[in-house]
């Protein structure tokens, strides 16, 4: 082989180890984005799955949310109204000596409170509504004054008959601004549709008496008493319309008179064992249903 063969043969290998180490090169260089654009890949597949979970989770929350959401707005809305329709009631009652428990009242008592008269529509049953909002704010008011003269937390009073007296005194004062037009809210206060609701104040009425004279042992002698003070109450009630002494000085005297026979009451009441027996279980029921059409509870003392 001569010399220029030589050159010419070491000059092939080398262009070809060149074009091998290109290869090479090249394989490696090609072989690294394939890595890359795997290990990309995977990480989005995983980041598109827990994002998809997430949205998930966050789609049964706005169900949940929007759910509470209502029913707060509901329960806000709803006080908004009832604050309303207490403030145009309380307004009207400066008009019923003139326009008696009627619907007339309560337009006139919304103008003074600043609403307009068509506001009335908030009050569908009319004058009822007026008068048991009166009933519940003298009960009100006169829990409020036993709590004062008894003490939150008193067990008992000293002469529970004495206080069973002063209480229903001042219960029966509260009608004095109202006495004319009172026969008027009585009558309302008889009709079928009204009775519910009116028996339910009564019977509220003389549990918070009972109530904070003492009496808080659950016995017979409790739904009797109960039974026995509404008794007083209304024949006192109806005693007061037709009394024209000063100060309602002879009807003070008719209550104690009642009070003091209320223990023949009571001793003709628990004669009989099975009229005891029936009477108590109409009695709690009775009580019971009181407090649910006012929406009061027995927690609140």
């Amino acid at each position: 082989m001569t010399a220029s063969s030589l050159n010419a043969s070491k000059s092939q290998n080398r262009k070809l180890q060149n074009v091998n180490k290109s290869h090479k090169i090249c394989s490696r260089l090609l072989s690294v984005p394939s890595l890359v654009l795997y290990a990309e890949q995977k990480n989005l597949d995983d980041f598109r799955a827990r994002e998809e979970q997430k949205e998930a989770e966050f789609n049964k929350q706005p169900i949940e949310n929007e759910n509470e959401k209502e029913n707060e707005e509901k329960t806000e809305d709803d006080e908004e109204v009832m604050e309303i329709k207490n403030k145009i009631l309380e307004a009207s009652l400066a008009f019923v000596t003139a326009n008696g428990w009627t619907r007339q009242a309560i337009v006139k008592g919304a103008e003074q409170a600043g609403y307009p008269g068509t506001v009335h529509g908030m009050f569908p049953s009319g004058g009822i509504e007026l008068i048991n909002f009166y009933y519940l704010k003298c009960n009100k008011d006169l829990v409020v004054q036993m709590r004062e003269k008894v003490g939150e937390k008193s067990e008992k009073v000293g002469d529970p008959k004495e206080f069973v007296c002063w209480a229903l005194k001042e219960r029966l004062l509260m009608l004095d601004p109202y006495i004319k037009t009172w026969p008027q809210a009585l009558a309302m206060m008889s009709l079928p549709p009204n009775v519910p609701t009116s028996l339910a104040n009564m019977l509220t009425l003389v549990d918070d008496i009972c109530y904070y004279s003492g009496d808080r042992s659950i016995d017979f002698n409790w739904y009797a008493r109960r039974i026995g003070l509404a008794t007083i109450y209304k024949a006192t009630e109806l005693y007061m319309l037709q009394d024209s002494s000063p100060q309602y000085e002879s009807t003070w005297k008719f209550l104690q008179r009642r009070i003091a026979d209320a223990s023949l009451v009571h001793d003709v009441l628990i004669q009989s064992e099975g009229a005891t027996q029936h009477l108590t279980q109409a009695v709690t029921s009775a009580f019971t249903t009181a407090r649910n059409i006012l929406g009061l509870n027995f927690e609140r003392r």
